[in-house]
């Protein structure tokens, strides 16, 4: 089963935003993956303001939070794995969803196996009146 936590993610994200608020996310920045500027990572955290007048081209993926944003004047391309999101919240009122950190996650969903067609019989034919 597919994690609810992007589900969960967009839907918060969303609802902040339609509220005129801005939205935050709090980013575990020592999980792999996790392409942040190091510089404002502070006890292996860092909290992104993903407003849509902050930010460009934001990406709320399955697997992938994605987007560019200037820091300091400074243009930087940001990759955060889902997974790596503890929070999603209002910076004004603090309302929003703090996630459990989630262990040993699979960043592909589980194969889907093809079923199999019924074994072929001989051809029956039936006379209709």
């Amino acid at each position: 089963m597919t994690s609810m936590r992007p589900y969960l993610l967009r839907a918060i994200h969303q609802w902040i935003v339609d509220n005129g608020l801005t939205p935050y996310l709090l980013v575990d920045a020592t999980q792999p993956k996790v392409e942040v500027p190091h510089q404002y990572i502070e006890n292996g955290k860092i909290i992104l303001n993903t407003s849509p007048t902050a930010v460009q081209g934001l990406t709320l993926d399955n697997d992938w939070v994605s987007f560019s944003a200037r820091f300091s004047g400074h243009a930087f391309s940001i990759f955060v794995p889902v997974s790596a999101i503890l929070a999603v919240y209002a910076k004004e009122n603090g309302k929003g969803m703090f996630f459990k950190p989630e262990e040993n996650v699979d960043e592909t969903p589980p194969p889907t196996s093809t079923p199999q067609p019924p074994p072929r019989s001989k051809p029956v034919l039936k006379r209709v009146k």
